[in-house]
């Protein structure tokens, strides 16, 4: 199994967490640029990352590929068995693509830019789930889940989108610090990602 991965890409990070949580050993392809490997070319109509290859496989849409290995890997189990359960972590998924990780990609594809608007929609819609970050342990579960290893990437570079999490939100620190201790979480890290806290 291969997987193609940007060393800072959000979407490769939520992979690289489940990879890590599962223990799953890979080789790791880093793309560097803008200019992407012939073979993956060849693999990916779409021409993005992340993008895993498994023998004649070839997934390239992050929640595919995360919920994939869950499958392929199934201990630790990162989704609920009963229908409804992994139902409404699915709907989860979704709004967290997008209400959050469309904002993410805003921000990511012209780092440059000031984007007022994207940052502060991202941050009302974060604030607005502060309460679900404190019912449980892990967001909305007792149980560790794909939601977490969706959410931790970009909680992880708030500091980098210049987004800070007020006092009356601290269920949201709370979380964010009990993610980011996870011995997976850490090994997920590239060194650009932990560059990223360091100079925030």
């Amino acid at each position: 199994m291969t997987l193609y991965s940007r060393a800072s890409c959000p979407h490769c990070h939520r992979v690289r967490f489940v990879l890590s949580e599962k223990g799953i050993a890979m080789d790791i392809v880093n793309i560097e640029g803008s200019k992407l490997p012939e073979d993956l070319l060849e693999l990916n109509p779409y021409n993005s990352v992340p993008t895993l290859v498994d023998r004649d496989l070839a997934l390239y849409e992050p929640r595919i590929i995360m919920e994939y290995l869950d499958e392929r890997f199934p201990h630790p189990p990162l989704m609920p068995v009963d229908p409804v359960a992994r139902a409404r972590f699915r709907l989860a998924l979704y709004r967290i693509e997008r209400d959050w990780y469309n904002c993410v990609d805003e921000i990511e594809l012209s780092p440059n830019k000031p984007h007022i608007r994207a940052r502060k929609m991202l941050r009302e819609s974060m604030l607005a789930s502060s309460e679900a970050f404190a019912v449980k342990p892990y967001f909305l579960s007792e149980e560790f889940s794909l939601v977490d290893c969706s959410i931790a990437p970009i909680l992880w570079r708030l500091p980098r989108y210049q987004i800070e999490i007020p006092a009356q939100a601290k269920a949201i620190s709370k979380y964010a610090e009990r993610i980011f201790k996870r011995p997976a979480f850490k090994s997920s890290l590239t060194e650009l990602e932990r560059e990223m806290r360091e100079a925030a």
